[in-house]
This record gives structure tokens, sequence and C-alpha cells, in this order.
């Protein structure tokens, strides 16, 4: 690496079946503001109609947190989850392209643009976020989460990083543990 790669904003994507994306993307968020960095991150599935660890804390540490989907597709209809993506991307993007931040943290971006049951191009064009991710100001770090990471955001990241599942407790029938998933 350079000396002026250094200042260089990096694109990391942490992403796979296995557990641990957000909770990756959510350490990487404490490091940074311990460190005097800005740090936003929004999430594009969750919902703040419900209560998120990570919510809590964040807004104890002073970490900017925004919550703006409604939930899991199937609890919602396709028009709620399309608007919620559509101000999501608008207000994410707006966020990405101002240079306030030195973190951004983009969480369930993969789970959202992998969405198939009803039509997201229209208001999560995945050729906007590719312009977005490589036009955005130069000094951001740039965190991007969620499960079936697009192979066009894979090739322009500097790390991936997969959860591979070997072994989970929901195989055991346990379901969401409090301050483990939620």
């Amino acid at each position: 690496m350079e000396k002026n790669d250094k200042k260089r904003g990096l694109t990391l994507v942490y992403t796979g079946d296995g557990k641990g994306k957000t909770t990756a993307a959510v350490g990487l968020a404490v490091r940074a503001t311990g460190r005097g960095k800005k740090v936003l991150m929004v999430q594009f599935i969750k919902s703040p109609e419900r209560t998120y660890g990570e919510k809590i804390i964040f807004d104890k540490l002073g970490i900017e947190i925004v919550q703006m989907g409604v939930g899991f597709t199937w609890t919602k209809t396709p028009e709620e989850h399309r608007q919620a993506l559509k101000e999501a991307w608008a207000f994410a993007s707006e966020k990405l392209s101002s240079g306030a931040y030195d973190v951004v943290i983009l969480d369930e971006l993969n789970n959202a643009l992998a969405i198939d049951r009803f039509p997201i191009d229209d208001v999560l064009p995945l050729s906007d976020v590719l312009e977005a991710i490589q036009n955005r100001p130069s000094h951001i770090h740039l965190v991007i989460t969620g499960r079936a990471a697009k192979q066009e955001i894979l090739d322009i990241a500097d790390l991936v990083t997969e959860m591979k599942p070997i072994k989970h407790y929901y195989d055991e029938g346990i379901p969401a543990v409090l301050g483990v998933e939620f």
C-alpha cells in the first residue's frame, strides 16, 4: 500500500449464510468511534418498531443509527417494503455522498438487493448502488452487510468476509436469543 492509500476509504463486505455480519459491523463501528471517527449505520431491513441491542448501545455511545426497514419481506406488503427501500436508499446515498462521516455502514443492504419476492430495481437500483460506492468521498470507509452479496459489489470491495455456518443452535430448535441475535 502506498502512503497516499492509507487515507483512502475502504469498502468492506460481510456476507454469507452464517451469523455475525451485523455483529462484525457493530464491532467496527465501536472501534472507529473509539478512535474519534464519525460513524453512521443505516439498517435497510430492521424496523424502528422493534428493539435491537445495537440501537440501544449506539444511542448510549453517540453512534448514529437509523432503522429504515419494515421487517422481513413476509411481514408487510410488497408496496410497504418497496417504499421503505426507496426511502432508505435515498437517505443512505445522500449521507454517503455528503462526506460528513468517516465510516458508513449499510446494514442488510445485500439482503435488500437480493429480494426476489417483488421487484425492487426501480426503488433500489444496483447500478445506483455501485455508482454511489465508487463515487463516494475518498476518505469514507464503507461497510456493507447481508446475505447474498451481488457479484458486482464483491468485485469492487477491498475486503470480503463470508460468514459460513458450521453449526448453529437454530438447528436444535433454539430460537433467536436476546443479546445474541437482537
